[in-house]
């Protein structure tokens, strides 16, 4: 495929000989956009949430193609490495779009917020598109890793990776690759620009701190060592911190502010009292769903109960829990046992934790409100505003 930006920067494609039509992608675009209105047109609230999200929806998902083909065309037919670039398009394929794009989309929304439509030429349309899906890029690298480390069965509504025929560990290498490809792009289309360190420092920063966050979440919660006593608040909030926020919030709006020209650190350090708290809040929506959300919906089947994982769930369990109680977490909690997991899930019930999770909520999200009014100063608002009302009662 190749592409044509046109001058409302909504982005054309057209056919191109000897690469395969664009995959149909299913992303959630931002609903937070103003909108952009001429004449007398009538309009309803529903018609411009749904005119927004068709138009993200196009941009970001049909720039997919043009990643592809920057990662693999150069190399196509290399008599060295021509197996290899084949390889790496079927990984890219199946691992980097058909998500929420909730994290790719939150850089062009961000940054259209923080340049306005006077100063969001073409240009940077374009970079924002690519830095978006090096954010994606960055995901589908911790998820194949993170699901051969989970045994992880399926992954937005599809086999995981690794489960795959003729796969296996080679999904190791595989998620390797994924990661390279973000510093690809970055320099083929940002070298030139003032802001090209700084988005090299952020990705690479966050990778590690990720990492980190995963080492934290393995050493507390490892195969056929159950041990209640590691579950604490304190450990739980680093593990999320770490393993979630700086990725899934920070990175995406960072990026922007940088490609924006605001690399202040106050402004940085206002940022991430914000985006991390929400992070925080995203994760713990994550734990709960992985318990009592659908499959059909979330598109994974939840397995943190028989994985041991020092989720929000047993914390807030161990929280409220009898000796008689605890004595039956210990004996079933972290066990691949389809009864024992049941019995967890019954004492979840039994403690109300459906109740608890519906207030922590509530208070998460006013919690968030103050955050934003105290913390967003000169930048805008409605970035953090948007991505709180995008997460708030989410199913998936």
């Amino acid at each position: 495929m190749w592409f044509r930006v046109l001058r409302s920067g909504r982005i054309r494609l057209r056919p191109l000989l000897g690469v395969g039509a664009a995959r149909i992608l299913i992303c959630r675009a931002p609903n937070w956009e103003r909108p952009k209105f001429s004449g007398s047109r009538p309009w309803t609230m529903s018609s411009v949430k749904a005119s927004t999200v068709s138009n993200d929806l196009q941009e970001f998902s049909s720039f997919f193609e043009r990643i592809a083909q920057d990662l693999t065309a150069e190399e196509w037919g290399h008599p060295e490495i021509g197996d290899a670039i084949s390889r790496l398009r079927e990984v890219l394929q199946y691992n980097t779009p058909g998500g929420k794009c909730n994290r790719g989309m939150t850089v062009l929304a961000s940054i259209r917020e923080l340049l306005g439509p006077t100063k969001l030429d073409e240009e940077t349309t374009q970079r924002a598109l690519v830095v978006g899906w090096c954010v994606e890029l960055l995901q589908a690298f911790f998820l194949v890793a993170d699901d051969m480390m989970d045994n992880s069965v399926t992954r937005r509504g599809h086999p995981c990776w690794y489960r795959k025929e003729g796969i296996g560990l080679d999904a190791i290498n595989d998620s390797f690759l994924l990661e390279s490809c973000i510093y690809r792009l970055l320099r083929k289309y940002c070298r030139d620009q003032g802001y090209y360190l700084n988005l090299l420092e952020l990705f690479l920063e966050t990778s590690y701190q990720t990492e980190l966050g995963q080492a934290l979440d393995l050493i507390t919660a490892q195969p056929g060592k159950v041990d209640l006593a590691r579950y604490t608040e304190t450990r739980y909030k680093s593990i999320v911190k770490y393993k979630t926020a700086f990725y899934s919030f920070y990175l995406p709006v960072a990026a922007a502010m940088f490609m924006a020209g605001i690399d202040r650190e106050e402004d940085h350090r206002n940022a991430r009292t914000i985006l991390l708290e929400m992070g925080e809040f995203f994760q713990i929506q994550d734990d709960y769903l992985d318990c009592y959300g659908d499959p059909s919906v979330t598109g994974k089947i939840g397995t943190d109960i028989q994985d041991n994982k020092c989720g929000w769930l047993v914390v807030e369990a161990l929280k409220r829990v009898n000796p008689e109680q605890r004595g039956m977490l210990e004996e079933n909690y972290g066990r691949d046992d389809a009864d024992k997991v049941q019995r967890v899930k019954q004492l979840y019930e039994d403690l109300d934790l459906c109740a608890v999770y519906r207030q922590y909520e509530e208070e998460s999200y006013q919690r968030l409100q103050i955050l934003i009014s105290q913390h967003a100063n000169g930048l805008s608002k409605e970035i953090f505003l948007g991505l709180a009302r995008k997460i708030y009662k989410r199913q998936k």
